[in-house]
């Protein structure tokens, strides 16, 4: 994968978001206020702010998503800029030329970001490495590679509520459960969570779900997950994609459920204040018991209001004319 360095400028400021990995602690805490500082100004009847008056962005998706894709288009909204969603079907013929034909069509539009989803791990470093200067990329999911965004979110939901006034996360336990082989959200969650000082990282799957190696970015390895989950202060369940699974990996998504699905008997594992998280879609019955959704431990709706505001953070960051500023008021 290609150096995470192209996301900074001369300055050190982010001019593009196309993975956590290479990101410092100092700038995702100043991201993670900066969304606090957002949610705020936002909180009230009036929910629009004039940061990003006359910008465009452009939520172009390769790969189907209504949730992300309509967080990310509330974001830019609610921050004055003017949106253009694209749904593309990713091309069967040369990825590399189909990506820079509509990368040039969409800049000669005057576009200022780009909003990238992708099935194809990489599309989104492909795309900044060719955008022209000052055109932005965000990276909203690649592949098995990176979600800057979700990982993002998940650092701000776990400091709200188990951190908060903390700068670090060094005395917190963390399991993420399920599908780690196909996730980028697992994958961009260890990068935050490592940065951010947590020393405690466990993954719990069954071993066709493990990707090899993965003891080198710092987790511990569960297979059984009453022992994975004993102690944990916060829990991330992951979706089960289904379209990957069955055959080849799990024999049944009843199966998985038994074995690795949360449910109220296996919360006991877990401290008493222990968080529920989840990026969603949830598959009921299989990551965990479909109630646990709105037990009073969960944080999963949490995720999707914070969701916005980290993502205007970001948006703002990268387009913002004032670093810092929310524009409240004016």
């Amino acid at each position: 994968m290609k150096t995470p360095n192209l996301q900074l400028d001369s300055r050190g400021r982010l001019r593009h978001l196309l993975t956590m990995e290479g990101l410092s602690r100092e700038l995702i805490l100043s991201l993670l206020d900066r969304a606090a500082e957002l949610a705020e100004a936002t909180s009230g009847p009036e929910k629009k702010l004039p940061l990003l008056t006359g910008r465009t962005v452009v939520n172009l998706f390769f790969e189907a998503s209504t949730r992300t894709r309509t967080t990310f288009e509330v974001a830019a909204k609610r921050l004055s800029a003017d949106v253009i969603n694209l749904q593309i079907a990713a091309s069967s013929t040369s990825k590399g030329e189909t990506l820079l034909d509509t990368l040039k069509t969409m800049e000669s539009m005057q576009a200022d970001m780009f909003v990238v989803r992708h099935e194809s791990s990489g599309a989104a470093h492909f795309f900044a490495e060719h955008a022209a200067p000052g055109v932005a990329i965000l990276n909203a999911g690649d592949g098995r590679h990176a979600h800057p965004t979700q990982g993002l979110l998940d650092m701000f939901t776990i400091r709200a509520h188990k951190a908060p006034g903390k700068a670090d996360f060094s005395g917190l336990s963390v399991a993420i459960v399920g599908d780690v082989l196909h996730s980028r959200v697992a994958r961009s969650d260890i990068h935050g969570l490592r940065t951010l000082g947590c020393t405690d990282i466990r993954v719990i799957a069954p071993p066709p779900l493990v990707p090899v190696g993965i003891e080198a970015m710092g987790v511990r390895v569960f297979h059984e997950l009453e022992r994975g989950l004993e102690g944990v202060d916060v829990v991330i369940l992951l979706r089960l994609q289904k379209e990957r699974m069955l055959g080849a990996f799990l024999p049944s998504l009843s199966e998985f459920h038994a074995d690795f699905g949360l449910t109220r008997e296996r919360l006991a594992r877990l401290k008493p204040d222990a968080v529920i998280m989840h990026p969603g879609p949830i598959n009921r019955g299989v990551e965990l018991e479909g109630d646990l959704a709105y037990d009073e431990r969960s944080l999963i709706l949490n995720q999707v209001t914070y969701g916005i505001a980290v993502r205007m953070a970001v948006m703002a960051e990268i387009l913002g004319e004032t670093a810092g500023a929310t524009g409240a008021g004016a």
